[in-house]
């Protein structure tokens, strides 16, 4: 009698152990989820360093591609200040326009361009005939504001159109030590 207590007792050992891995068998895998770390509201921001030579050349070829050379023809050059150099029709010779600039990174991403130096040819012009002339006869972007009576060009980068909805931000803007960084800011969602 002994030996069937003892037979029943591991018997009922052995089911109970048969029904503990069956239950835990069945039972869904214990799932440890990645969450993103941003949610999807949110936008995606990459910091962007360059360079006064790499710069030039990316707005020139902007300015060429978008058709902002048109018939007064103009071209932006990045030394210790912002150059631009154009020149104007006037009776049927080309005169020579040149503008200084210095720039300034604002806190809301944008660059403001504060007048130096105007020159057509040899002559030095009050800057404000001059931004006055180039707002009326140039072609510039319409993210591009040209105020004569505060002698600067307003340069709102965060309304400038790129593709896939990219918007900019200047972070950094100092010729002078060539530190130029910007923020490129993605749509995380259509």
């Amino acid at each position: 009698m002994k030996w069937k207590n003892l037979f029943f007792s591991l018997l009922a050992l052995n089911l109970m152990a048969f029904f503990i891995v069956l239950f835990f068998a069945f039972q869904p895998v214990k799932d440890d989820k990645i969450t993103p770390g941003y949610s999807s509201s949110e936008d995606i921001q990459f910091t962007v360093d360059t360079n006064k030579k790499d710069l030039n050349r990316l707005i020139n070829r902007y300015l060429d591609k978008e058709g902002f050379s048109g018939l007064i023809h103009y071209e932006v050059f990045l030394h210790d200040d912002v150059q631009l150099f154009g020149t104007l029709p006037v009776f049927g010779k080309n005169l020579e326009l040149q503008m200084a600039f210095e720039p300034i990174a604002l806190e809301n991403g944008d660059l403001e361009l504060r007048q130096k130096s105007i020159s057509v040819g040899q002559m030095n012009l009050p800057v404000s005939y001059v931004l006055r002339f180039v707002k009326e006869r140039y072609k510039i972007p319409d993210w591009v504001s040209i105020r004569p009576g505060d002698e600067l060009i307003y340069v709102s980068l965060q309304n400038m159109k790129l593709k896939s909805d990219i918007r900019i931000k200047a972070k950094t803007f100092n010729l002078n030590e060539d530190d130029i960084s910007f923020l490129l800011t993605v749509p995380s969602q259509k």
